[in-house]
Formats: structure tokens, sequence, C-alpha cells
């Protein structure tokens, strides 16, 4: 552009982007990233829309199946997409809904009376972002095709015959010049497909596989619903009752259905979900099923005795604690808050489901005298405990992120009062310790000694939790506070950073310091705080140089490369084997180190492994690590 052109504004300068091109052009405002979560958000936009089949009660199977070539195919059985000329568009309804955005059959109409998708920008955003995409329709006593290419028809809707069938399969393959990788992860696909078949009771949910040269398969057909899902939570747990409590009912137009049952741990586990969308942030529903519950076990501790008239109330954290529940609704007009749907916000589901939770568990309790008390007398003994906790929890609470006369001794705080720029380096013992402070940069860099092991929270009550010194100064430095007290804007430093010796004792550690992060400061982990450093395993030199190596590969490449004779290996067991300066080069500096951000993609299956490997019972444990132990690969790194 010349210089005379720089700085005006008129309609020269109004671009209209046609079909699909502002999906293409700014895909992360449709499918939130172009990273593995984008890509794979591409499969179940277009499962939800055979869910939404099955909602309406027209699909009962439907295969995600990942083809050789990468491509993924979803089949249903549903009506299919309807393929006669829209009167509108004046060309085929099946053209309309794959290349125009918010065309579809939730905005109106009889089509759905419940959808998940209802910002209607699902299956035409994933033909805009695919490299190719092909539709083939069953309905109307014919089979009708189209493909597309970057979203673009490149063939009229044909007819290629004619069957009783009806159903639809759509078939793409994702475009490698807008994400970051196109290859499917087959366990992302299997944990959501499980999901949504646990909260369709009776439907059947195909996963294949066919990239290797063994077809991998599974089938997720569960008639108990979301009871099914209750046990599939607790599996490898002691519960009662045996089996789950199941409550359905339809009121006021909105389907509710919760299933709830208790496990002997203390750990509370609640998903809820509008219309098979999870709703991470809880809502109305939510909220109201916590209200229902917390005033229903109270009354029944005052009617047992269990309660004298002086005493407080139970809290609603005392009732839930070993609880493991869901709770699923369906409903016409879903209000959602934020474009991540992660909050209901529907103010009618309140008092629909205290209505349901009320009647219908309050009957279950009044039928079943010896479970209402088992579930009173757990709170009671839970009561006890929060009261035992809230005295310890004093010793760990701080003001404000400013006021450090209360921070513990063995911290080494950074100079920084900015939480954007400062990082908390947990290390193992007082003499990776003692290296780490003097090589770290103290304006913005603060180290935190642990001595010992922190207990197993899985296995704990928060008394004797926050009785570990540990624990209380992990809390104290970090700021937030635990339990009803936490709070995320409270963190004092942006990164929070694991450092263990990379041994079994190192590798120990850093899990029982993760079980206390997912179990007692869980945002910590989706905001993306929690890091893993990787400090090198060897140290070759050879001729005065010297090579900081983080795998064997590495170490077998090298060794290739520069020859074996007069070349000295350090393998490093320790983070105090390094000198301040090296600890510095390798594992601290921020230009030079490799740190890991802890994720969380799915977290169901991040909870059952927690209670899997942390938890009471030693045969599920044992069993997994006789089925995995061939996949290990450097035990003690």
């Amino acid at each position: 552009m010349s210089d005379k052109n720089i700085g005006i504004y008129d309609e020269n300068q109004i671009q209209i982007l046609e079909g699909l091109e502002a999906v293409r052009k700014r895909p992360s405002m449709y499918i939130g990233s172009t990273g593995s979560r984008g890509l794979h958000h591409l499969v179940f936009e277009v499962v939800d829309n055979s869910i939404d089949e099955a909602m309406a009660g027209f699909c009962s199977r439907i295969e995600v199946k990942i083809n050789k070539d990468n491509s993924v195919a979803i089949i249903d059985n549903g009506r299919g997409i309807p393929v006669k000329e829209h009167p509108l568009k004046k060309k085929s309804t099946l053209e309309v809904v794959m290349t125009i955005l918010h065309a579809g059959g939730k905005f109106g109409g009889e089509g759905y009376k419940v959808a998940g998708g209802l910002h209607g920008v699902g299956v035409s955003v994933v033909n805009a972002v695919s490299a190719w995409m092909e539709v083939e329709v069953k309905r109307d006593n014919g089979i009708y095709w189209q493909r597309y290419e970057k979203g673009v028809p490149v063939t009229p809707v044909k007819n290629k015959g004619t069957t009783n069938e009806t159903g639809t399969k759509v078939t793409f393959f994702p475009d490698d010049s807008i994400f970051e990788d196109i290859t499917f992860d087959y366990q992302i696909l299997s944990q959501r497909l499980r999901e949504l078949a646990f909260l369709n009771k009776g439907i059947t949910i195909v996963l294949k596989d066919c990239r290797d040269k063994e077809e991998k398969k599974e089938i997720f057909q569960y008639e108990g619903g979301i009871s099914s899902f209750v046990s599939y939570l607790n599996r490898n747990k002691e519960v009662y009752p045996q089996e789950p409590i199941y409550i359905e009912k339809e009121l006021s137009n909105c389907w509710v259905e919760m299933s709830l049952q208790y496990n002997s741990g203390f750990s509370e586990v609640i998903y809820s979900y509008a219309n098979n969308i999870r709703t991470q942030e809880g809502g109305t529903h939510e909220a109201a099923f916590k209200s229902a519950l917390t005033r229903l076990v109270n009354e029944h501790a005052r009617r047992l005795g269990l309660l004298k008239e002086n005493q407080e109330n139970f809290q609603g954290e005392d009732i839930r604690e070993g609880l493991t529940g869901i709770i699923s609704i369906k409903i016409l007009n879903p209000q959602f808050e934020g474009q991540t749907k992660t909050r209901l916000g529907n103010t009618e589901v309140r008092g629909i489901v205290d209505s349901v939770i009320t009647e219908e568990f309050g009957a279950i309790l009044e039928q079943n005298p010896p479970l209402a008390r088992k579930i009173c007398d757990k709170a009671l003994q839970a009561a006890r405990a929060r009261e035992a906790s809230r005295k310890a929890r004093e010793l760990t609470r701080r003001k404000n992120a400013l006021e450090v006369s209360n921070l513990p001794g063995k911290l080494a705080d950074c100079t920084s009062k900015n939480p954007d720029e400062s990082e908390l380096f947990i290390v193992e013992g007082d003499s990776a310790g003692g290296s780490a402070k003097q090589g770290r940069d103290r304006n913005f860099q603060a180290v935190l000694p642990l001595r010992g092991k922190i207990i197993n929270v899985e296995k704990a009550r928060l008394d004797k939790i926050l009785a570990n010194e540990e624990i209380r100064t992990l809390i104290t430095a970090l700021g937030t506070g635990i339990g009803d007290d936490f709070d995320a804007q409270k963190l004092r430093y942006q990164k929070v950073i694991i450092m263990t010796d990379a041994d079994v004792d190192g590798s120990h550690i850093r899990t029982l310091l993760l079980t206390f992060f997912f179990r007692y400061m869980e945002p910590l982990i989706s905001r993306g705080n929690i890091y893993i450093a990787q400090p090198p395993l060897f140290k070759v030199t050879k001729n005065k140089n010297s090579y900081y190596l983080y795998r064997e590969e590495e170490l077998e490449k090298l060794m290739e490369e520069i020859g074996r004779q007069g070349t000295s290996v350090q393998r490093y067991k320790g983070l105090g084997e390094m000198n301040p300066e090296q600890l510095w080069e390798t594992t601290i500096n921020p230009k030079t180190r490799t740190i890991l951000k802890v994720e969380m993609q799915d977290a169901i299956e991040a909870n059952y492994i927690f209670s899997l490997l942390m938890g009471e019972k030693v045969e599920p444990r044992r069993k997994f690590i006789e089925e995995n132990a061939r996949a290990v690969r450097n035990l003690d790194v």
C-alpha cells in the first residue's frame, strides 16, 4: 500500500467474506483452537447432530470410524438431512445445511425440541476447515451424495441409488494448512463417546480405528444410563448403596435425571450436564441439586437426633463428602453463559430440580432408614473433621498477596510482588533446594524446598491433610487458601513448577503433589498454572565440551556422533548433584529450560486414575501396573 492510502477508512476497506471464508480466516473463533482440542471438536460437532436425532427419538445407533487415511466418518440411522430444494435458497437443503452458517433445524420449527448444538455452526464449520468432505444421506427411498473441498461444493447433489433405510454419513479430512496436527487421538474420542452413551441410555455408539493392521473397536451401550455412569466412576471403590440411586422425572417441559452413590473416600465428584453438554462451571441445575440435598439430609439428621436443637446444620461439603453424583437435564431453550457453554443460567431450572430431588430423594430416604442413617453418620463425621480443619486452615490463611510477614521461613521468596511474572519452584529436599536458591534469578523466581513426602490426600480427610506441615507450608506460600477459602485469583505465582529428582522417589513426590493439586486446587490445573521441570538425565563431557541430555535416545545418538573413547558420562540421580550454575543453565533459566505444562483433557478419566493409583484398594492398582508394565519406558525418569 502506498503512503497516501495509509489511514484511509472508506468503502474500499470493507471486506466481505463469502460463504465459509470467515471460518477459514478465523477458525479459532468457531472451534476454540487449531490444536488437538479444536481438531477433535470437529468430530464431536458432527456426532452432536446424530445425538440430537437420538434425543428426538429417531436414531438408535451412531458409528465413528477413523479411516486408514486419517479421515473420519460419522454414520447414524436417523432421519437423514433433508435433500429437497430449500424454499428460500432454491438449492438442495443438504447443500444449504453444509455450506451456510446458522442453517439447521434447531432455530425454531418442529425439527428438534431438544438439542445441544444451539449455536448452529456445527457441521458447516467442520466442512469449512476440512480439506474435503463427503456427505451421504439415505431418505425418501434414495441415496443422495455430495462432495465439498474447503467448504465449497465441487459436485451437485447426486442420487446414487434407492434404499428403504434412513440416516446420514459424514466423512471429512481436516485441512493440514489450518490445524497444527491432523492425527486423531483414539483415547480422546473414546472418552467423549463413552460419556455420550452414558447420558443417552440405550443408544449404541461404535468407535472403530482402522489405521493399524489390527482394527481397534469399542461399543458403548448402557441401558442403565447415568446410573451406569456413577458405577463406572465408583469402580474399585467401596460404595453404598450397592446400586446407585436413580431419579428420573419430567416437569414443566424439563426432563431431569439424577444418580448418586456414596463411597468410603473423602472426595466429592459431581458432574452436571444440560442437553448432553458438560456444564463444568455448574449452574442453576447443579446449585439446586446441592441445596436440596443439603436441606433433606439436615432434616433427617434432626429427626434421627444426630443434630440437637442447639447444634448448627451440616454444611453442604459435609453431606457431599464421598458422594459421586450425576445430574443431567434436557430442556427446550437452554441458556448457557459464555461461548464455551460451561454454566447453565436458566432460572426456572432451579425450582424444577429442587422439586424433583425433594420429592423423589426425600421419599427414598423415608423408605430406607438404614441408608438415611448411614448418610447422616458420614456427614456427622465430616462435620467434626471440618471443624478440626478450620483450626488448621487458620495457619495457612493470608490476607493478601503483598503481605509477606506470614510466609513460611523455608520459602526463599522472589523480590517481585507481581504474580504475573513470578515463578515458584517446589523442590525436593534441602540439598536441591540449596542449589536452586543459589542458581535462581531472585527477582522473579522463588524456591520452596519440601522435606520428605507430603501426605497422600486421596486417603485422608482435610483435617489430617492440614495437619501435615509440608502441606500447610505449600498452601501458605501459594496464597490461595484451600476449601471454602480457595481463591485462584490470590495465587502469588503465575507458574508453579514441580522440580523433583529423576528417580522413583522423585516421581512419587511429583504424583503426591499432583494429587493434592487435582483434589484441592483443581482450578490451578485448568488455568495452566502447574508445570513440571525437566532436569537433564546425563552430562556428557569430551574435549572440554559439555552436553546435557534429557533422554536415553539422545545419549545414544550423541555417543554415535562423538564416539565413546575419551568421553565422560555422568548420570544425574538427584538435583543436588548439580551445582547452582548447572541447575540454572539446564532447568531454571527460562531461555534454555524445558518445562511441561500440566493439562487435563478429561476430568472424568483423571479422577479415575488418581483414585486407582492413590486410593485405598491395592488389587485394582496391581492389575493396572501388570497390564501397563510393558508400555513403561525409563521407569526411574
